[in-house]
Parts: C-alpha cells; structure tokens; sequence
C-alpha cells in the first residue's frame, strides 16, 4: 500500500469506530472501575487499546497520551494525577476528537476539575498543531508558489517556536495500542518525539500489538489488517529495542500477553507493555562510587555496555550511579558511596566505556588506617 491509502485505511476505520463500536479493533482490557464511573457511555463503549498505561500516572504529572482517540486512557489518568496534574491527549481522527471533545466538560463537571485537553496533530509529529495550520489555511488560501512558500516559511517558524508538544515539557507519555497505526518510515521519528517531549526523568509506558516475526510484504499491503493493529505491528524484538535506540534506558516488558490477541498465517500478535525513562544523557564525572550487583545472575549489562558482575564494588560514573539508584535498578543493587564524598566540582572526568572493579581504597581512602572494636551485629538479623 501507499502511504496515503494507509493513512487513508486507518482515519476511515477509526472515524467509523468513533460512530459504532468495532469489536475487532480491541483486545480484552480490565480497567479499574472506580475511575470508569465518571465516563460517558460512549467514551467507554468505542475505546480501543490492548492494555492500561494510565495506572503509571501519579499525582501531579503532566500525561500526554498518543492516539488518544475517545479519552478513555485522558480522562482516567486525570484523575490519577489529580488537579494539580495535566492530560494532553493527542489524536488526528476529526471524529474521535469530536467524541473526546464532547465528553471533556461532562468529565471535568463530575469530577469538579478540569486538567484534560485534546490536541489534533500526529503523534509521529508533535511539532505540527493540525487545527492551527486549518484555520490559518483557511483565512489565507494558497493560489500561488509565492503564497505557498511564505506558508512553509510560517509553519516552520511555528514548528520550532510554538510546536504543539513542547520540549521536555512531559513526565509521562502513554499510549494504547496506536504505534502500530503509524508508517514503518515514520516508526523511528515516533520514538524519536517521545524522547524529545519527555523531562529529564520522565518516563514513557507504551502498550500495544507486537508480532512474533515480521510481518510479510504481502499482509503489509492489506488495509483492513493496517487499520486492523496487524499489518504495522513491529516485531517484539525490535519494538522494545526502539525504546533504547530513542535514547531511553532501563527498559522493561511490564506486560506481554500470554496468548496471542490474533494469529494470521502463523505470525502470532500479541498486547506488549514497556516502560522506559529519560535521563541518561550528560557529561560522566568519578567521584569514587561503586554500586554492587545483588543477582541472581552471574552479571547484567545495560544498553550502554556497563557490565555490573554480582557480588563485585563495579566502579560507575556519578551520572550512572544516580539512575542505577532509582526505578528501575534499585532493588537488584546495593549503592557504595566514598567515605570521603568527592565534590562534583573536584571529580575528574569518568571513562565509561571501561568496566573496572571499585578499588576499595578509592571508596575508603588510601590513607584509610582505622582500627575499631567489633560491631554488635554482623547483618540486620543479629547473626553474629
């Protein structure tokens, strides 16, 4: 298929979806019923998506959810985060913004907050404000190259100052089974705006269709299966590999369906939900810390190499530390701070492209010359 006739497929199945319900387009999701009571019907009734990540919104977050379609995934995460939080829903379909749109102030009057909005745009591309270009277009029709030029000229000028989706301006990005719709060409630029709308810290929580192995040239070319979650699903291997290529760390399959949603030809396709975080990048200073693999496996290694060998002081830079400290790394390693703290102003620059074992005289201090009496207890249980 063209790229126009899958753009094409995609906004007629779901614009129909948005007037009807369409079984096929869902795989079996439960959802907590306490937040479902202040939807309208039709909010509920044509929502598709193949999992829940609006249970990893907490309170005061900024959510943007991608393919926000009825609201459904918008208007529960709103209340998780709660009126000091935010919900942006993002959806190019005219007809699942409508829905959404309409449902927006019964919402807000039930719950006595209003912190959803919806934006048009495509989620491949959130610089571009759909309905901003339309209403510009139409006050200023195009009739001649000049009057087409100063418009590329203006769309890229807002495209840069005013994009739909600011820069690092998320804490969480979500979305429900919608990847999948977008072109392979364009699959590398989504993951691509993920990284770029998301703080420092923040985190993505992505849910959606993924296929045992690629799917063949001939099924890519049917439309009901693209509109359908199934012609565009991406191989589980390389969907959760996109998430590091984007520049994410510590990724993780947080839910992998156990049976498939559907088998065509063979190929199994099944609901997959990965979490990953931003915050990686920057400058690697040594300011003397270690951090030691608990196990249970003889050594890990991360997505950039750092191999951590369980029961060993591994020496890491200050950044690394920081992120092996926090979700999701914490529980499975013990952190090893220098008895002297090095000042971050002081630390020489950290080579993190070596794995070396902690010396514990850099940790303790080389002229480290205590001698103490015996502690009450070797370990938390009193053993000793």
């Amino acid at each position: 298929m063209k790229p126009i006739e899958i753009d094409a497929a995609v906004a007629q199945r779901y614009a129909a979806g948005a007037r009807r319900r369409e079984e096929e387009l869902c795989c079996p999701v439960s959802y907590d019923a306490r937040y479902l009571d202040v939807l309208p019907a039709e909010v509920i009734e044509r929502d598709y998506g193949c999992g829940d990540p609006s249970v990893h919104a907490g309170e005061g977050d900024t959510v943007l959810d991608l393919g926000s379609g009825s609201g459904k995934i918008c208007f529960i995460a709103a209340q998780r985060v709660g009126p000091t939080g935010r919900v942006i829903g993002v959806d190019c379909n005219d007809e699942m913004l409508a829905l959404a749109r309409r449902a927006r102030p019964i919402v807000a009057g039930r719950l006595g907050f209003d912190n959803v909005e919806f934006r048009r745009g495509r989620i491949q591309d959130l610089r571009g404000d759909l309905d901003g270009a339309d209403a510009w277009l139409q006050a200023h029709p195009i009739t001649s190259v000049e009057q087409l030029t100063a418009w590329e000229t203006r769309r890229a000028e807002e495209r840069r100052c005013a994009p739909l989706v600011a820069d690092a301006s998320v804490d969480l990005v979500v979305s429900n089974c919608v990847l999948n719709l977008v072109r392979d060409d364009e699959k590398r630029q989504l993951f691509g705006e993920i990284f770029r709308v998301l703080r420092p810290g923040g985190r993505a929580v992505i849910s959606d269709i993924v296929s045992d192995e690629a799917v063949p040239e001939a099924l890519k070319r049917d439309a009901e299966l693209w509109s359908g979650c199934i012609a565009g699903a991406l191989p589980e291997r390389e969907f959760v590999a996109a998430f590091a290529e984007a520049g994410l760390y510590g990724v993780q399959l947080l839910e992998r369906g156990a049976e498939p949603w559907r088998t065509v030809q063979g190929i199994e396709f099944r609901s997959l939900t990965v979490r990953a975080w931003k915050g990686k990048q920057g400058p690697c200073w040594d300011r003397n810390q270690a951090i030691i693999y608990r196990g249970p496996w003889s050594e890990v290694r991360d997505d950039d190499g750092h191999v951590l060998r369980r029961g060993v002081p591994m020496a890491v830079c200050e950044k690394t530390f920081r992120l092996y400290t926090r979700t999701p790394y914490a529980h499975d390693v013990i952190a090893v701070e220098p008895r002297l703290p090095v000042p971050i102003a002081s630390a020489p620059p950290f080579d993190c492209q070596r794995d070396a074992v902690r010396d514990p005289r850099e940790t303790k201090g080389r002229d480290y010359e205590a001698t103490t009496a015996a502690a009450p207890a070797c370990g938390t249980s009193g053993c000793c």
